[in-house]
């Protein structure tokens, strides 16, 4: 190709290498190494683990810095930090932990400093992170998810002088190209996440979309899901294209609360004043504290919030329709994919149709149904605010005939739903994820932003993590010296916990390629017995008593009041 189309390989390399820095800045890369580098050697005691993932990051330093961003990071901290690497160098030698003690008391000098200049990111300027970028105008290489066979090639223009940093967790920018057509291409720049298997989730919604419209049951019913181009640039960063015009109903019911003066959280504040100790509790006991806080709370900001942002009655119904309808449609797919994780924050509803669009796929094939700490019981989200938004009908209505109506195509389609899910599995870039072991103590770690445009902290889910990771013994204790913590121990405890970080909540183990094979081939025969009928038991069920067992099982008050609070199964 490159002897082809040498430029266009040029711009396409240049494009990907300079976004992937401009991702994940040093100042970033070094507060998340040494937070996990902490990790390993105060919790884990791993100092060859703590030294191997501190060790790139040394390298790069030593090969100096590219942008203006870089070269002051090396004037701030490449003297101390050179110091501490020497440090563990003579460590390596003496084996004498002092030098470790003396390496950590710099490190951690340094990362309380990183974490302020971090927390005043709210702009980055692409002459200072990547003026490569800056230069780069009228390019050959297409605008990300813009490329379509036949249709006009839409080219990079330029790239906007600033991006916007969104003040969450993960701290993802909002990046703006403008293209060739003359149109403004928003993303959102994604560090520290990987995107391959969102990207995979994608290609399965645009296969189901394809069967939809072909189907005889559900091709005159508008049941499309709402897709959105994902870019993967690297194994840990990637672009997704910005979803205008959407809320997340975390955000919604944020809003509607705070002009009514509700307090947010005011649910879970009830359920620990019956209950401080509420994660400690027997289920049948958490059962009824949570019985007694839906009874407390009416439930209906959501359908509230449709009524009140519609033009009118007529306006009000067609949204209220289509919400119910794309609800139905994804609830069937995700249960046949396993898609977990399905807090207020992976949900977006759509300002104008009423749609609902979910974000987030890092959660497939029932990964949270076997996590060992708060495993998700239900097959889908269908919480009492989802119904009471639904109106008069409820669940008895557009929703059960769009579920049955999908569940249906779904079975008639098993063939091509089977052979896409098993290249999806065995796709050696992202199978892994097949063997991976769920860290549920890592949970507080989140994505953070769960959203293209969320960056909210609420007080319900500061107190969930407070209430998760309270139990945590202090990792000092664990190794004698009381004046060495590990960095993560000494945060403040902002990040929420609306989600299972996927960085952090897995631990990866050895990739034995038996395993694999043996993981793969039990989530292909679970998926098959979703597709016929029999994943209840081993008789095979028709499609309406499938979706009935799937509904009881998700609206089941024994199922939700064993969710992680962060998942706010009381709205």
């Amino acid at each position: 190709m490159r002897k082809q189309c040498d430029n266009l390989v040029e711009q396409a390399a240049l494009v990907s290498i300079e976004l992937v820095r401009t991702s994940i800045l040093w100042h970033e890369m070094w507060h998340t190494a040494l937070e996990d580098a902490s990790r390993m050697y105060f919790g884990a005691q791993d100092v060859d683990g703590m030294l191997a993932t501190l060790a790139p990051l040394h390298r790069i330093l030593q090969r100096g810095p590219e942008t203006a961003r870089e070269a002051s990071f090396q004037q701030a901290f490449g003297p101390e930090l050179q110091r501490a690497h020497e440090l563990c160098q003579l460590y390596r030698q003496s084996h004498n932990r002092a030098e470790l003690h003396a390496a950590w008391d710099v490190y951690y000098a340094v990362f309380r400093r990183i974490t302020k200049q971090i927390a005043k990111l709210c702009v980055l300027e692409l002459q200072h992170v990547s003026p490569k970028l800056l230069d780069a105008r009228d390019l050959e290489l297409a605008v990300p998810g813009t490329y379509f066979a036949g249709a006009k090639l839409v080219c990079i223009g330029f790239f906007a002088r600033s991006l916007a940093v969104i003040p969450s967790k993960q701290r993802p920018r909002k990046l703006t190209i403008h293209g060739s057509d003359g149109s403004e291409h928003a993303f959102l720049l994604k560090g520290h996440e990987d995107l391959r298997q969102d990207e995979r989730v994608m290609q399965l919604f645009g296969l189901v979309n394809t069967l939809l419209s072909s189907d005889r049951g559900t091709s005159k019913k508008d049941l499309a899901i709402q897709r959105y181009s994902v870019i993967p640039l690297a194994p840990n960063s990637g672009l997704i294209s910005w979803v205008e015009q959407c809320d997340t109903l975390h955000t919604l019911i944020k809003e509607f609360r705070d002009m009514r003066k509700v307090l947010l959280n005011i649910e879970h504040r009830l359920m620990l004043q019956m209950a401080p100790d509420l994660d400690a509790l027997p289920i049948l006991n958490k059962l009824e504290v949570f019985n007694c806080a839906l009874e407390a709370a009416a439930g209906n900001d959501l359908a509230k919030v449709l009524w009140l942002r519609s033009r009118n009655a007529e306006h009000w119904l067609t949204r209220r329709t289509n919400f119910t309808c794309s609800l139905a449609v994804m609830s069937m797919v995700g249960y046949i994919l396993g898609l977990g994780d399905r807090h207020p924050s992976n949900l977006m509803l759509d300002r104008l149709t009423g749609k609902m669009l979910h974000i987030d796929f890092g959660d497939c094939f029932e990964v949270a149904v076997h996590r060992d700490k708060f495993p998700e019981k239900i097959p889908f989200r269908l919480t009492r605010m989802l119904v009471n938004a639904m109106e008069v009908s409820g669940i008895e209505g557009n929703f059960r005939s769009t579920c049955e109506a999908v569940m249906t195509m779904l079975r008639h389609n098993d063939d091509s739903v089977m052979a896409m899910l098993e290249a999806f599995v065995y796709d050696p870039l992202i199978n892994w994820r097949l063997l991976l072991k769920p860290q549920p103590d890592e949970g507080s770690r989140t994505r953070g932003d769960g959203s293209h445009a969320e960056a909210m902290h609420t007080e319900c889910v500061e107190q969930a993590k407070t209430t998760r990771d309270g139990a945590l013994s202090h990792p000092a204790s664990m190794i004698g010296t009381p004046s060495y913590h590990p960095v993560s121990s000494l945060l403040p405890l902002s990040s929420s916990l609306v989600s299972f970080s996927r960085r952090s909540r897995m631990e990866p183990v050895h990739h034995d390629e038996r395993a694999l094979n043996e993981r793969a081939l039990s989530v292909l025969r679970r998926v098959k017995s979703k597709l016929l009928g029999n994943d209840f038991q081993d008789e095979k069920v028709d499609v309406q008593t499938q979706v009935n067992m799937l509904v009881m099982e998700a609206q089941s008050n024994f199922n939700l009041c064993q969710l992680y609070v962060g998942w706010c199964a009381f709205w």
